[in-house]
């Protein structure tokens, strides 16, 4: 590929972040002039000066690996299959927070939320879902918003939908992914069935620190708020692109029935 490509993919991702090239010039140690060389093709950034705009511009890792080959170097970041066996120490690690968290729901899903580990919390509220949506890879926002999958158990589904799709739209424009945009505009198609007597959360008032899930189980009503957390420092795409979900009990009657269940 031409160095006239990464100056091209590197005016993409100027653009998209709305910063202009004398901005980014001084936040690289750079001038507009080179800046400007760069994107058009009249000079030829160097590796760690193609990792350094990459940096200052918010370029997902995956996306670094791309902008090197099309200068012309060999990608600087591995991406390994979550299932290799040089994975084995963070499954492991992954494993036991999981089960850690129990019974409180906890998942970890990849880029297109693709379901990679989940614990026993989210099979209990996956409990009776059709065999189409639980077979692999299972997809989280396919699941929680499929009029077959979640949805009608959930009572303020208009709200947690509003903020699952305003979710992925902010991730849409950070990163240029179209697997994700298509789970986007599949989800956001999804018809929403109005709830017998509307939406709603539990007739009791809690001040919920945020935006709660309101989902019933087996006839009782269930609240949570939902943490996410990802890999701090990454140096592997498979990595970079994981997040763990913990879903939090949002008042006491949630943590009462879950730990009932827990025996």
């Amino acid at each position: 590929m031409t160095t006239t490509s990464v100056g091209t993919l590197l005016r993409a991702w100027r653009e998209r972040r709305g910063i202009s090239q004398l901005e980014l010039a001084g936040r690289a140690d750079s001038s507009s002039r080179h800046i400007s060389f760069i994107e058009t093709g009249r000079s030829r950034p160097s590796e760690e000066m193609v990792l350094r705009l990459a940096g200052h511009l918010d370029v997902p890792m995956r996306e670094r690996n791309s902008l090197l080959l099309a200068a012309g170097y060999a990608p600087r970041y591995a991406h390994t299959a979550l299932d290799d066996p040089a994975m084995e120490t963070l499954r492991e690690g992954i494993a036991r927070l999981l089960a850690g968290y129990e019974p409180y729901p906890a998942l970890v899903v990849n880029a297109v939320y693709d379901v990679v580990a989940a614990n026993q919390g989210i099979a209990m509220l996956l409990d009776g879902l059709p065999e189409h949506l639980l077979t692999p890879p299972l997809n989280a926002m396919r699941i929680t918003l499929h009029p077959e999958g979640l949805a009608p158990r959930i009572h303020n589904l208009r709200e947690w939908r509003g903020h699952l799709l305003a979710q992925m739209e902010r991730q849409i424009a950070l990163a240029r992914s179209e697997p994700l945009r298509a789970l986007y505009e599949e989800v956001s198609a999804y018809p929403v069935a109005e709830r017998p007597g509307g939406d709603g959360a539990p007739e009791e008032s809690t001040p919920y620190i945020a935006l709660p899930l309101v989902i019933e189980h087996d006839g009782h009503l269930l609240s949570f708020v939902s943490s996410i957390a990802t890999f701090n420092t990454p140096m592997d795409v498979t990595v970079a692109e994981l997040a763990i979900e913990t879903m939090l009990p949002a008042d006491p009657a949630t943590v009462k029935y879950l730990r009932s269940l827990g025996g």
